[in-house]
């Protein structure tokens, strides 16, 4: 029995809570978009960072990597990011109630209230964008045979009302942020441009 209690999860790291009466915030990233020479200054930082504070500096730096476009960026090209977000919205109000979404051109974020188990929900949105990214790999330039997407993705519980708020904000901000356009309505593969 899990010492956290049944919803909660761990894949070796910081345990997780997977409940379908609970909205989640999950960022999954393409295999490529953290460089090796990444991953090692991010075990440097880490060590350097109090106890209490190295996961949140590890997360913070690792979105400082995604937003400069590290690896092939595959989800750039206008195709790739249509197929991802049809797949994200595709079993919307079935699988989960999606609220917010942002593909960027190495990673995505959503938010959603899941009505099945986040990992399901998550292989189904990797499996299939996968496989077409393969099936096309020359029209995306992608251009490694390897995996497509990272195996792991990052989720969180949305505690209350202000981390609701504050996480869509982080979600439709996001290409700002990493100088993709001015305004987040302007990121065509965003929920916030539906705000309009």
């Amino acid at each position: 029995m899990n010492e956290h209690g049944p919803n909660w999860h761990s894949r070796g790291y910081l345990p997780h809570f997977d409940s379908n009466n609970h909205v989640q915030s999950i960022t999954f990233r393409l295999a490529d978009s953290l460089p090796t020479a990444a991953l090692e200054a991010l075990k440097t930082e880490l060590t350097k960072a109090p106890e209490t504070e190295r996961e949140k500096t590890r997360r913070r730096l690792i979105e400082k990597w995604l937003d400069s476009g590290q690896g092939c960026c595959a989800l750039a090209h206008p195709g790739m990011a249509k197929i991802m977000q049809d797949t994200l919205l595709h079993y919307d109000k079935q699988r989960y109630h999606m609220i917010a979404w942002c593909v960027m051109p190495n990673h995505v974020h959503v938010m959603i209230g899941p009505t099945a188990p986040i990992s399901q929900i998550v292989q189904s949105w990797k499996g299939y964008t996968g496989y077409w990214a393969k099936q096309h790999a020359e029209d995306i330039g992608l251009k490694s045979a390897g995996r497509f997407w990272m195996r792991d993705y990052w989720d969180r519980y949305i505690r209350n009302e202000h981390h609701f708020h504050q996480t869509m904000r982080y979600i439709h901000r996001n290409p700002v942020k990493a100088g993709l356009c001015s305004d987040p309505k302007d990121w065509q593969w965003s929920s916030a441009c539906r705000y309009r």
